[in-house]
């Protein structure tokens, strides 16, 4: 299995950011790739089991499934069920915590997934850079300019 991880630090409280990234379905109002987003059978986007479907810049279509949701420890879980990506089995964790010294936010993004030798460089570009770290930037100018 291939593992991913990216970090970052947001200058805002822990609480603000949370309040906006616990959206599992708010990220096409952040994400720099999101082209549009929806959660089907319009269940709730906190609610373990919904599935958010959503095309990015590219054109490419995903289809996503909330395994966890934690307010108590700002997190989410979720799979890929459907992508584009040369990918299996890909798990994703979403968690802010709080940076007590400056009131600031400690954001992790991390996978696990199967992918061949032949794509593991590209894929992990794209989700490590192009995804998590290009995200958790984007999240921390929307929650900025709040």
């Amino acid at each position: 299995m291939t593992k991913v991880y990216v970090s970052g630090v947001i200058d805002q409280p822990v609480d603000k950011v949370w309040a906006y990234a616990r959206d599992f379905n708010g990220h096409g109002e952040w994400h720099p790739i999101i082209a549009e987003s929806h959660i089907e059978e319009g269940k709730p986007s906190d609610q373990v089991g919904c599935v958010r479907s959503f095309t990015v810049s590219n054109g490419g279509h995903l289809r996503e499934r909330l395994l966890s949701f934690s307010d108590l420890d700002r997190s989410f879980t979720y799979n890929i069920i459907v992508s584009p990506m040369p990918i299996e089995n890909y798990v994703a964790t979403f968690h802010c915590k709080p940076i007590t010294e400056g009131n600031k936010t400690f954001v992790e993004w991390f996978a696990e997934f199967g992918v061949g030798k032949e794509n593991e460089a590209a894929i992990c570009e794209q989700v490590g850079r192009n995804t998590f770290a290009a995200g958790i930037e984007a999240l921390g100018k929307a929650v900025a300019a709040r």
